[in-house]
C-alpha cells in the first residue's frame, strides 16, 4: 500500500493549476445514461473517484473514451443503449456517488437494481432523501437484500419536494431523474452548492429545462428526451481550498490559476482574519504568509455558501499552529474528527467534543508516522506534514488518490520536499 512522506519546514512558491471538481464530474458522468447521444466532457480530472464510475457505466452499457484536447483531459460517454439495469455490490461499494445512477436509469428504462452504498467513515450519510424523492416521482422502490428495486413502468411524473434539510447529493440525485419526468418539478430547500449549477447548466445544453440552480428553489420542466453535449467541468473548489491551505501552512507565496476565488470565499474570509495574505485574480487566487504567526479563529462548517465541510480538516491543521485557540463546529456530518487523534500525533494539542473540536495552537508541529482515515482527513496531514520539523509519513493514501489529481507533482513544482512510497506496505496492516 502506498505511503507519501514529506519533510516538513520549506516553504512554497510558484504555481499550482487546478484540476477540474470531483464533485462536479462524477455527476456530470451520471448524466451520460439519460441520452442516447454522446455526453463530451472537458476539463476533467483523472482520479480513482471517476475511474470507479466510469466502470460502472461501461457495465451498464457505456462507451467511455478518455483522450486530451485543446482543453487537457477530455472524457466521452456514449450510451447508445441500457444493457443492464443493474448496479451490483461490487462496484457501488467503492464510491458512494456512484449510487445516483439509480435515478437517470429509472427515468430512461423505468427499471433499475442498484446496490445501497453501504456505510461511510464519516458518518451514516442515509440515503432516505434519494429515495423518498424518487417516490415522490412515482418510482416504486423496494429495499432486500442490501440493493434498492425501483420500478416506474409508465415513466417518472414530476412533484413538489420540500427536502428536511439541505442536502447536496439528494438534490443532484433529483435533479437527474426529474429531467425526462412528466410535468413539473418543483425542489425545496434545495442544495445550491456550485456544482449542482454546473449539472443544471450541462443538463440544460442536454435540452433540459432547469431553472434556479444556485438557490434554494429549483423548477424543472420535464421534457421527453435529452441529446449531446459538449461541457466543459467547473474547477474544484476543495482543491482550490486545500492548496490555499497548504501554502499558508508551509508559508511562501503560491499563486492558484484555472479556478475561482468566490467558490472558496467564506475561507478566504477566515484565513484573511487569521492573518494570510490573499490576493484575489479573475483567474484565481494568490496566498502569502511571512514568518509571522497567525492568530487563532473560529469556523463552522454550513452548505453552500457557508465554510465547506469538505475544507474543515485542512483548515483544522492550519489551526495547529495558530497563536490562541480556535473553535471548530462540525454541523454537517458526524464523526468528522478522526483526523484530530493524527495530528495529535504530530504535537498538536486538540480537545474533541461531540461536534466541537478546541484547537490549541503550538509553536511547533514533529514529524511522525500516520494513519489517513478519508479522503479530506488525508490532506489535512499532508498540509501538517509541510510544516513539521523532520519527516511525517502518511499511510493508507489510497483516499488521496479519490480526489487529488497530482497532487505530490503539484506541491513538488513549488519547493515541497514531498515523494510517494510505491506499495511499501502499511505498518498498521
Amino acid at each position: 500500500m502506498d505511503r507519501i512522506a514529506i519533510t516538513g519546514g520549506v516553504p512554497l512558491h510558484g504555481e499550482i493549476a487546478i484540476s477540474g471538481a470531483k464533485n462536479s464530474a462524477i455527476k456530470l458522468m451520471a448524466a451520460s445514461l439519460l441520452t442516447d447521444e454522446p455526453l463530451r466532457l472537458t476539463n476533467m480530472p483523472r482520479l480513482a473517484d471517476t475511474r470507479f464510475l466510469g466502470r460502472l457505466l461501461q457495465r451498464l452499457g457505456t462507451e467511455l473514451v478518455e483522450q486530451t484536447g485543446e482543453a487537457g483531459a477530455e472524457t466521452v460517454l456514449h450510451t447508445r443503449e441500457i444493457v443492464s439495469g443493474i448496479a451490483p455490490y461490487d462496484l457501488v461499494r467503492q464510491m458512494r456517488a456512484s449510487f445516483n445512477v439509480l435515478g437517470p436509469l429509472i427515468a430512461r428504462t423505468g427499471q433499475a437494481k442498484v446496490s445501497l452504498p453501504g456505510g461511510c467513515t464519516i458518518g451514516a450519510r442515509p440515503v432516505d432523501l434519494h429515495l423518498e424523492a424518487l417516490r415522490a416521482l412515482g418510482a416504486t422502490i423496494d429495499l432486500h437484500e442490501g440493493y434498492v428495486y425501483a420500478q416506474a413502468p409508465r415513466g417518472l411524473s414530476g412533484a413538489e419536494i420540500r427536502f428536511p434539510f439541505v442536502s447536496v447529493g439528494a438534490t443532484e440525485h433529483t435533479l437527474l431523474a426529474a429531467v425526462l419526468a412528466r410535468g413539473q418539478t418543483v425542489l425545496h430547500n434545495a442544495a445550491a452548492e456550485p456544482e449542482i449549477e454546473d449539472l443544471a447548466v450541462c443538463l440544460n445544453a442536454m435540452g433540459a429545462r432547469i431553472s434556479g440552480a444556485g438557490t434554494s428553489s429549483l423548477v424543472i420542466e420535464g421534457v421527453d428526451r435529452l441529446h449531446g453535449t459538449t461541457h466543459a467541468v467547473i474547477p474544484d473548489r476543495i482543491e482550490t481550498g486545500t492548496y490555499a491551505l497548504a501554502a499558508a501552512m508551509a508559508g511562501g507565496e503560491v499563486r492558484l490559476t484555472a479556478t475561482r476565488s468566490d467558490f472558496i470565499a467564506a475561507l478566504l474570509d477566515r484565513m484573511e482574519e487569521a492573518g494570510v495574505g490573499v490576493e484575489r485574480h479573475e483567474d484565481g487566487v494568490t496566498i502569502r504568509r511571512g514568518p509571522e504567526r497567525l492568530r487563532a479563529v473560529e469556523i463552522e462548517t454550513d452548505p453552500y455558501p457557508g465554510f465547506a465541510t469538505d475544507l474543515q480538516a485542512q483548515f483544522m491543521a492550519l489551526m495547529t499552529l495558530a497563536d490562541g485557540e480556535s473553535v471548530i463546529r462540525e454541523t454537517i456530518f458526524e464523526n468528522r474528527f478522526m483526523h484530530a487523534p493524527e495530528l495529535s500525533r504530530l504535537g498538536a494539542d486538540i480537545s474533541v467534543s461531540g461536534g466541537e473540536a478546541r484547537v490549541r495552537g503550538v509553536e511547533a508541529l514533529e514529524g511522525a508516522q500516520v494513519m489517513a482515515t478519508d479522503l479530506r482527513a488525508s490532506v489535512s496531514l499532508v498540509i501538517a506534514g509541510l510544516a513539521a520539523r523532520g519527516e511525517t509519513v502518511v499511510n493508507r493514501v489510497y483516499h488521496l488518490d479519490r480526489g487529488f489529481e497530482r497532487l505530490e507533482a503539484k506541491l513538488s513544482a513549488c519547493g515541497a520536499r514531498i515523494h510517494r512510497i510505491v506499495g511499501d506496505g502499511d505498518p498498521e496492516d
